[in-house]
């Protein structure tokens, strides 16, 4: 009984949520193609005709192209519940490893192993048709499987040696083992926060310090300013792969270093750059990132919580389309399961996510004015969104379920206003 009712109250939201996104990005193309052709009066002395409708087109592009991988990853969904995709998997390995530990593993090997390479052609074609269509793509297929064996081999090296843990703790530290992996899964991101800059990252890019004396000064002097303390600046050869720009800073504590993309150095002027850097600066300095972190281990512990009591619960299984294997462990199950139908279940709360984080931008941005020229970041901005052909005109219900950035027209508003 419990069973056919999870699986009506899954199908329900499944079915909502996927009509919903349906909803959503026929607004988009609708919002965005019916403002192809007149840039916004706040733009129309900064970005050309040509540049707005180019945005408009990427945009659409991407959009149907995502129509495109729902209606997929839907199909895929469904096969892997209900119609019996994890039962068979399941079915498949247990002869082969027996009970216990190597079992569960390699359970969530084949799983990611499937997902993995039914993605690829996504992966492909949103990389070398939707990116270089639009003259984004600067990587050859070389360095794509290049990219692609690396993360592979890392996931490998670190994420294996996390899951058997966490696997052990779900088999072996009773009723609670969920708070003993929320902590093992936190100290673990926080790990990464620190080794990630120095370890992982410079395996895909290069890193250089910033040789420019000049801007070098300047970000040094905006620094002293804030009081901010960095352990470098660098430049990442971005270029390599794609003509986004962007300027970000990594690393925890002592370990911060300050990244700019070499395709935003050669496009934005030495004010320019220090204004977006103070951007994100404000975004240290306001400790947005601290409460993001809080925010991520609190909303990770109320998970992991829920999945311990979800995982001791027949129906759950039962209702997705798994018989529990008694005597074999389901631990990997419950994850799989729970990765699999969490996105269908909380996919409405999306909006609370973006005003939080549209929240955090406002006050970053309004921080920027404070310690450089607002207008100086509004040029920035301008040549970012041409420069990545961002739409200047989403649809508002659409962005706010998918965009973490306030719409272009609204946040350049706010940000003349302080310039005032």
């Amino acid at each position: 009984m419990y069973s056919l009712a999870f699986s009506i109250l899954f199908v329900s939201f499944f079915i909502f949520t996927l009509v919903l996104r349906f909803w959503l990005a026929n607004r988009q193309l609708r919002h965005v193609m019916a403002n192809r052709d007149a840039v916004p009066a706040e733009f129309a002395a900064k970005i050309p005709l040509a540049a707005h409708q180019k945005a408009a087109d990427y945009t659409a592009a991407k959009t149907r192209f995502g129509l495109l991988s729902l209606v997929f990853s839907s199909f895929v969904l469904i096969g892997f519940t209900l119609l019996g995709g994890l039962q068979w998997l399941s079915s498949t390995l247990l002869p082969l490893t027996g009970p216990g530990m190597v079992f569960q593993l390699s359970l969530l090997v084949a799983f990611a192993v499937i997902g993995g390479v039914l993605d690829l052609p996504f992966d492909y074609y949103r990389q070398f048709v939707i990116e270089e269509r639009f003259g984004f793509n600067k990587m050859t297929l070389g360095l794509w499987l290049a990219d692609m064996g690396k993360g592979v081999l890392l996931g490998a090296l670190i994420g294996l040696p996390l899951i058997w843990v966490v696997l052990t703790l779900m088999d072996k530290t009773g009723d609670l083992w969920w708070l003993y992996a929320w902590l093992v899964w936190s100290g673990f991101q926080l790990l990464m926060m620190v080794l990630y800059p120095t370890l992982i990252a410079p395996l895909f890019n290069k890193f250089t310090p910033l040789a420019d004396a000049s801007l070098k000064a300047r970000i040094e002097d905006l620094m002293a300013r804030v009081g901010f303390a960095s352990s470098g600046l660098f430049v990442m050869d971005g270029s390599k792969r794609s003509a986004h720009g962007n300027a970000y800073f990594s690393g925890f504590g002592s370990n911060k270093r300050i990244v700019f993309f070499d395709t935003l150095l050669s496009r934005l002027a030495p004010e320019e750059i220090e204004a977006v850097l103070a951007h994100e600066l404000g975004h240290f300095k306001l400790k947005h990132i601290v409460k993001r972190i809080a925010v991520m281990f609190a909303v990770s512990l109320g998970f992991l919580a829920l999945l311990g009591y979800l995982k001791q619960q027949e129906w759950f299984y039962t209702g997705l389309g798994v018989d529990p294997v008694h005597g074999a462990g389901n631990d990997a199950m419950a994850l799989i399961l729970f990765m699999l139908v969490l996105p269908i279940f909380t996919f409405v709360l999306s909006p609370l996510t973006s005003i939080t984080s549209r929240k955090h931008e406002f006050e970053a941005d309004a921080f920027a004015a404070k310690y450089t020229q607002a207008q100086d970041l509004v040029s920035a901005l301008v040549k970012m969104y041409e420069d990545n052909a961002s739409t200047l005109t989403p649809d508002p219900l659409h962005s706010a379920f998918y965009d973490s950035h306030p719409p272009a027209s609204v946040r350049i508003k706010h940000l003349n206003l302080a310039a005032t």
